[in-house]
Parts: structure tokens; C-alpha cells; sequence
């Protein structure tokens, strides 16, 4: 249910009054570190692990239970704001109260990320755009040149955390995505609504719901009866071998076509808005959701998944940071659990100098025990004689 624009216009005027009211500094400044607010948490995720050390990281928006799309602004967001000197938004008309916010407490020092800006699409464009990996990217590069610009001194630092987070961080993720691409490329899938659809392009899949359909569940408006038609065929053919939907926007329309996929036997696979569970890393959160997806296609299909589909996502993604494990977000088809980290090249030489070691430790207790064999017979050999 989106809340009326008048209550978010309230609730913005108030968040505005608070945060020109505050006047003081983020936590990060007192510390040494780069104030950043980032107005949702899966852009706040990756600016958080680009700034590692060198920045103190706030999501606005960071309950999976909330819908971003209707979300009303409070006193503590504006003064969040107002004193950051790096701030992340998405723009494209998703968070337009962190755009009123901004404009109400302006700061020449302040360097803003809007990630719309950033790809250029603008207000009416497809605002999921964290579902679009080359998005994702370009945005990378944003928000570490925003960092290197508010703190100049720790610019190379910037530039190896970037380095890292695209090789080590998103390994998994990246893997994923080409495993998918490369399996079932072309094969034709459904969604409930537009925040799959650059995820889709990107996989090379064939999104055959209708763009409009697509369109109006996402902004709450009620799809056309001609669209829901065209969905229904769809779903009751088979056309499609995998229907996804966003578990954070089920409306009547969206919960009916589930219902009605899970009868004809389509594999439903699950997304949500916001990362799930809450505190995961945004390549863990969207791996996750890339396992289930590379399950209901294999499913859908019955085209075998290939080994790299358990492949486990690397320990550098977890320890940069510093959060919990991802979960499954719930869809029918469940991710597989995270296997141990893959060790790196060299590992098999330091193995094979260690197992070297144990032959040789192993050999040698042989070899003594061999030994002490012959010793304890020669003995009882002679205590026999003796004896006789």
C-alpha cells in the first residue's frame, strides 16, 4: 500500500526542520573519518566497504520491512545529512525526500553521489538500478572519487579498497552472473514488477512480461486488464520456465500470479528491495538471490546447474565487511549454503611443502616403530632361549 505524497511531504518538512536545527557534525567527522549517508542501504553497503577504515558509513534506509518507494522522511535524517560530506543517493524519482533534504541543508563541501546522474537516467526511467551490475560499477567509481575527494590524504587507500572489493568482493557475484549468462541465456522468464528487469538484460534472459505491466506494479498502479491477460497466457502456457517477484511489493495481482505459477509447476524464484537479511553485504544479499534464480532456471529448464553454481563466495567479501552471513530470502527455490573459502593460487604449493612434512614426520615414526618392533622380538627371542 503506497502512503499518501502528502504524508511524505510532511514528513520531509519536518526531517528538514531537524536537520537544519541540528547543526552538528556526524560521528565520523569527531573520528577522523569520512561522514558518509547513503539514503538506502544496498548503495550503503558498497560505500561502506569502499571506505573501510577511513569512513563511518550511515544507511538511511536499512529495515527490510520498509518500502523505500513511500518511505517518510524523520528529524534524524535530515541532520544525518546535513552533516555528511559524502552523501549516496539513488535518485531517478526513488528517494526524492533525500533530494529535498539535500537541497534544505546545502553544503559546498559536500560531495553527493546521485546514481542517477551517474548512468543518466533520469526521473521516469527504471529507478532499480542496484539490480543493474554495470550500474553498480560506474557507481563504485562514484562514490570512491567522492571519497578521495573529501579526504585527500587517504587517496590510495580509496583506490586499493576499490581495487579489492571488485576483484575479491564480488567475485561470487560477478561468477554468478556469467555461469547464468552463460547457461541460460535466452531463456524466456516472468516478473511481478520493472526491479528485475536490468538483472534480466544483464543475464541475457528473455523478460516476457509486458514492460507496461511491469512498470505499473512497481509505481502501485494497477496493471491494464489486456496486460494481466497476456501474463495469465503466459504463466498457463508454460512460455515462461521462471517467474520472479519481489517479495517487498506483493500486491493482490502479484500474490495471484505466484499462486498461479507454483500450479502450472514455474519455478518461482524471490527479491526483494532492500538487502535481506538485514546487515548483509550487498554481494552476499545479490548472490544469494543469483543462486536461487540459477536453481528455478535449472528447474524451470532441466539444464543441470554447473559445479560453479555451489562455488562459495570469497572470505575477503565477508571480513571487509565485517557483516553477518547471507540467508535465503524466502523464494521456492532455496540457495545452496556457503561452502569454505576457496583458497588462493599458491595454496596448493604450501600444501604440497606440508604435506611433504607429514610424509616425512610419518615415515620417520615408521621407521622407529619398525624398529622398536624388531627390538621387542629379539627379547622375547632371548628370554625364550633363556628359559629353555
Amino acid at each position: 500500500m503506497r502512503i499518501p505524497r502528502w504524508r511524505v511531504g510532511l514528513g520531509v518538512l519536518v526531517a528538514v526542520l531537524g536537520g537544519a536545527a541540528s547543526g552538528g557534525s556526524a560521528s565520523g567527522a569527531a573520528s577522523g573519518k569520512v561522514p558518509v549517508v547513503a539514503a538506502e542501504d544496498f548503495w550503503g553497503s558498497i560505500a561502506r566497504q569502499l571506505g573501510g577504515e577511513h569512513a563511518d558509513v550511515t544507511s538511511i534506509i536499512a529495515d527490510p520491512d520498509t518500502d523505500p518507494h513511500d518511505y517518510e522522511a524523520k528529524p534524524s535524517d535530515g541532520a544525518a545529512l546535513a552533516s555528511a560530506q559524502v552523501a549516496v543517493v539513488n535518485g531517478i524519482g526513488y528517494d526524492g525526500w533525500a533530494d529535498k533534504l539535500l537541497a534544505a541543508n546545502p553544503s559546498s563541501s559536500r560531495k553527493v553521489v546521485t546514481v542517477g546522474d551517474v548512468v543518466g537516467i533520469k526521473d521516469g526511467g527504471n529507478p532499480h538500478q542496484w539490480y543493474s551490475p554495470r550500474t553498480v560499477n560506474a557507481v563504485i567509481d562514484a562514490i570512491t572519487n567522492a571519497l578521495k575527494q573529501a579526504d585527500p590524504a587517504a587517496a590510495a587507500y580509496f583506490d586499493t579498497q576499490r581495487q579489492a572489493y571488485r576483484t575479491d568482493g564480488l567475485k561470487r557475484y560477478n561468477d554468478l552472473r556469467a555461469q547464468i549468462k552463460a547457461q541460460y541465456g535466452g531463456t524466456p522468464v516472468g516478473a511481478s514488477e520493472s526491479i528485475f528487469a536490468p538483472l534480466a538484460d544483464d543475464l541475457g534472459l528473455k523478460l516476457l512480461t509486458p514492460q507496461s505491466f511491469l512498470t505499473a506494479v512497481s509505481e502501485g498502479n494497477d496493471p491494464t486488464a489486456g496486460d494481466k491477460s497476456t501474463v495469465d497466457k503466459q504463466i498457463a502456457g508454460k512460455q515462461i520456465k521462471a517467474f520472479v517477484y519481489n517479495s517487498q511489493n506483493s500486491t493482490p495481482d502479484v500474490t495471484a500470479l505466484v499462486d498461479k505459477a507454483r500450479k502450472a509447476g514455474i519455478p518461482v524464484a524471490t527479491v526483494t528491495e532492500t538487502l535481506t537479511p538485514r546487515g548483509s553485504t550487498f554481494q552476499d544479499w545479490q548472490a544469494t538471490q543469483l543462486q536461487s534464480l540459477a536453481d528455478a532456471l535449472a528447474q524451470g529448464t532441466g539444464k543441470a546447474a554447473a559445479p560453479l553454481s555451489a562455488a562459495p563466495a570469497p572470505a575477503s567479501a565477508t571480513t571487509a565487511a565485517g557483516s553477518e552471513a547471507s540467508a535465503s530470502t524466502g523464494g521456492d527455490v532455496a540457495a545452496a549454503a556457503p561452502a569454505a573459502p576457496a583458497a588462493p593460487a599458491a595454496a596448493p604449493l604450501a600444501r604440497t611443502g606440508a604435506s611433504r612434512g607429514w610424509l616425512l614426520l610419518a615415515g620417520a615414526a615408521l621407521l622407529f616403530g619398525g624398529a622398536g618392533l624388531i627390538a621387542g622380538a629379539r627379547a622375547r627371542s632371548r628370554a625364550q632361549i633363556r628359559g629353555a
